[in-house]
């Protein structure tokens, strides 16, 4: 490993070494970088091709990840070790990430122990057992399962149809210890057919091996042929008058058949394939994983994920197929909503894990894309679930209201936040939006929008906003209930001129000690009366994620009300051309049928069927709007 402090020393001006010198020593090969902070924690692991071109990406401020500016205010070395080739560099950056758990790289939001079903192929009749223990040598895993009830079912129903002994099995640990000898004494499973009897000699290592392999054929998700072989033996059996042995394998035919149906027949081929669903929020992501093999759902898993719109697609997809495949079973396809950073290294490594080649793929259309829509509805039923149990939303919308109290210098956590956005169109159907928050949420019963009065030839929505803050904040309104509640907080849509006309607006009000900040449309930039620079909150933070929710909203509601004035303002203009459509007749007409786009959808029976409305106008409406119909431009 070599380390980017070349003096090791631990003092503030040995962390602040410049990185820039150190990165250009870098060399021009493969393999694994870590960023480290003053204190020496590991914040980041990523892979490169080039590590000298890959780190001068960081510190010339050429990566343009949302978190990446954060977490190099926060680095001061670094180290790199280089690999071979670079399915070394992604398997040892994986290696770094399960040890390290660096904040910056993607891993499971919940870290608990997912179960598995384990095979003990190290000992000398191997026995199967449900256990979230770490991976062992000697010890074959399937899964995970994100049902703990449905990975004990598996193991039951399995026993049943394969039998082998359980690793639970008082019997089997003797006959464990003695090293596979028989000790006499037939366990209580081998009673009721579920055991197949080592521990009494009833069977040969060999048959024993046989049976071992049938299960882990069948835990693969290999059903096929079972049951025609069952319905063989047990007729054979039968034909022996053995019934006692045919019972057995009616029994575990039974159990097969009650597999079967469960699972879904969801491909038309028999393929083994993983389908991935990902739905994604500012900083959680949930995952739904679809098991499918031979065709069948045999499972469906779900994870959440540390890292959401924060991170770019593609690096969440890596992130998460390196966690999942380092202990899942990796199938012949991986079905994906996008692929990975370098998805020819990542399937040469599960290549190289499975034996076998393996294909990442999108689906642009057909059943499998079918799938992977239902997976992401499922992923988002994961997030909404987890964020429920953990209290996810309130927790990061607390800690926003404090980070904008501590960032703005507030005298209180702004509990009501008030943006303002103005929408125009060349100075026409201009229109005022005001949107409240409330605790971090929005307050729809809240809001409030003003069809501005000032008449301007040009779009001065500096002005406009004034106007807006003068109505609101008017006597008149103080008196209204629905404008009595004083926010803590005031947004202004657009930079320091917006914020001037709106502070202007307040003094004329008199209105005193509301805070007020004007938030930039491009960087996100909060300007603040009085201060020479603007506050710039740290990426990936709850407070910027609130601030950008906030000003979206306003936008929303503002542009809502503006299209909704145009569209009416034209569907007016366009009836107006029409002979015998007066005020009583257009009034109906938009009533019942709305915009202009909406009548000219309509046939001429339905503008016939509005009230007041003969056929012969209907018939002549029907044309106007059909001949005038490229002059209406967008609604």
């Amino acid at each position: 490993m070599v380390g980017g402090d070349a003096n090791g020393n631990q003092d503030d001006g040995a962390r602040r070494l410049d990185l820039r010198s150190h990165v250009n020593r870098a060399p021009d090969l493969p393999g694994v970088y870590l960023w480290k902070g003053a204190d020496g924690e590991v914040l980041y692991v990523g892979k490169a091709k080039s590590l000298r071109k890959r780190l001068k990406q960081y510190v010339g401020g050429h990566d343009d990840r949302p978190q990446i500016p954060m977490m190099m205010s926060q680095v001061a070395t670094f180290d790199y070790v280089v690999t071979d080739n670079e399915v070394e560099s992604l398997i040892l950056e994986k290696n770094y990430i399960q040890q390290l758990s660096p904040p910056y790289n993607v891993d499971y939001r919940d870290d608990k122990s997912y179960p598995f079903i384990a095979l003990t192929m190290s000992d000398p009749f191997p026995a199967i057992k449900y256990t979230r223990e770490k991976h062992r040598d000697g010890t074959r895993y399937f899964g995970p399962y994100t049902d703990a009830r449905a990975a004990r079912q598996v193991v039951d129903v399995v026993r049943r149809i394969h039998p082998i002994c359980s690793a639970q099995c008082t019997e089997w640990k003797q006959l464990t210890r003695r090293g596979g000898t028989s000790i006499g004494k037939a366990c209580f499973d081998h009673h009721v057919g579920k055991g197949p009897g080592p521990c009494v000699g009833a069977i040969t290592r060999q048959e024993y091996a046989e049976q071992v392999a049938d299960v882990a054929s069948f835990l693969s998700g290999k059903h096929s042929g079972i049951a025609d072989e069952l319905q063989r033996s047990m007729s054979e059996a039968a034909a022996e008058l053995d019934y006692e042995r045919a019972a057995r394998f009616r029994n575990r035919l039974e159990a097969v058949h009650a597999i079967e149906q469960k699972q879904k027949i969801v491909t038309s081929r028999p393929v083994d394939a993983d389908l991935i669903g990902i739905d994604r929020e500012e900083t959680i992501t949930g995952v739904h994983v679809f098991v499918v093999r031979e065709g069948r759902l045999l499972i469906g898993n779900e994870f959440v994920l540390d890292k959401g719109l924060d991170v770019p697609m593609a690096e969440l997809i890596e992130g998460f197929l390196l966690r999942y495949y380092d202990s899942a079973q990796i199938p012949h396809e991986i079905h994906l909503p996008a692929l990975p950073d370098d998805p020819n290294t990542v399937e040469e490594w599960l290549t190289s894990v499975r034996g076998s080649r393996v294909h990442l793929r999108v689906p642009q259309r057909g059943e499998k894309r079918k799938l992977i829509e239902l997976a992401e509805t499922n992923a988002h039923h994961t997030l909404m679930r987890f964020k429920m149990r953990t209290r996810y939303d309130e927790e990061r919308l607390n800690a926003a209201l404090l980070q904008l109290e501590s960032a703005l210098a507030l005298p209180a956590p702004p509990l009501r936040i008030e943006s303002y956005d103005i929408s125009t169109l060349h100075g026409t159907h201009s229109v005022g939006s005001m949107v409240v928050f409330t605790n971090g949420r929005t307050d729809t019963a809240a809001y409030r929008r003003f069809r501005v009065r000032m008449d301007t030839p040009d779009a001065n929505d500096v002005a406009m906003m004034g106007e807006v803050l003068h109505r609101r904040f008017s006597q008149v309104r103080q008196t209204d209930a629905r404008f009595a509640q004083r926010p803590d907080l005031l947004i202004i849509d657009g930079g320091k001129p917006q914020l001037s006309s709106a502070m202007e607006a307040l003094r004329e009000m008199g209105v005193e000690n509301i805070p007020v900040v004007g938030l930039a449309k491009r960087e996100e930039e909060l300007f603040v009366p009085g201060w020479d620079d603007p506050v710039v909150l740290p990426t990936g933070s709850e407070s910027l994620y609130l601030i950008k929710r906030v000003r979206d909203e306003a936008h929303r509601f503002a542009i809502t009300y503006h299209r909704e004035l145009r569209s009416k303002a034209m569907t007016v203009s366009v009836l107006d051309d029409i002979p015998g459509i007066g005020p009583a007749r257009r009034k109906a007409l938009v009533k019942t049928l709305g915009s202009v786009k909406r009548m000219r959808e309509a046939s001429v029976d339905d503008i016939a069927a509005v009230k007041g409305i003969p056929r012969d106008l209907a018939e002549e409406i029907h044309a106007v709007l059909h001949t005038d119909e490229d002059s209406e431009g967008e609604i």
